[in-house]
């Protein structure tokens, strides 16, 4: 069976962005971007991946799902897709533009992933954000979480409302940076 894993960025205090959603203060070392999507190949944006030299195919995941807040930088970078090579689920009550493997939800984000998670395949990306990371905090296997060096004091929680996951410790491993990848199964 398929897992759901959380892959977000995160501040050390638990913030996966800004008060106004903005994530422009997690610093991007090239030797930090080059080590994650030496990793995570396929969560480098279709936008970046020229530009970046990401070319490798996917290792971990070919599914991805994501709010309309998180979906929002792709469309303001006038795309219609932000990850094209994987199978796209976006959540929102507001339309959306079609785009290259993308489907727009507005059902319960539970059934669409227990039904994902039936499916042949690679794991399950949970790419954003915190208000739908709690909604599926009971089906969520798996956090992968990249530590950003920096003290946000505020904003958007990994978790909207906070949430109870109980998780254990995979591994660590320092991304240039001063990154840290930190991984966690679920717990009992």
């Amino acid at each position: 069976m398929r897992s759901l894993v959380y892959l977000i960025a995160v501040s050390i205090d638990g913030f996966i962005a800004a008060p106004d959603g903005g994530t422009e203060m997690f610093p991007q070392p090239p030797e930090a971007l080059a080590d994650y999507f030496a990793e995570y190949p396929e969560a480098c944006p279709a936008h970046a991946r020229d530009a970046l030299n990401v070319t490798e195919p996917a290792r971990h995941f070919d599914t991805v799902l994501m709010g309309a807040r998180t979906h929002q930088p792709a469309l303001d970078a006038g795309l219609t897709s932000g990850y094209p090579h994987l199978e796209q689920y976006v959540f929102s009550h507001r339309a959306l533009p079609p785009g290259e493997n993308l489907t727009v939800v507005r059902g319960d984000p539970v059934d669409v992933v227990r039904d994902l998670k039936r499916r042949p395949g690679r794991d399950i990306w949970l790419c954003g954000g915190g208000d739908l990371a709690a909604q599926l905090v009971d089906e969520i296997d798996e956090l992968h979480l990249k530590v950003t060096p920096v003290l946000l004091g505020g904003g958007v929680p990994l978790f909207a409302g906070g949430a109870t996951l109980p998780v254990e410790l995979r591994d660590t491993r320092v991304l240039g940076g001063s990154v840290v990848l930190a991984r966690y199964r679920r717990g009992q």
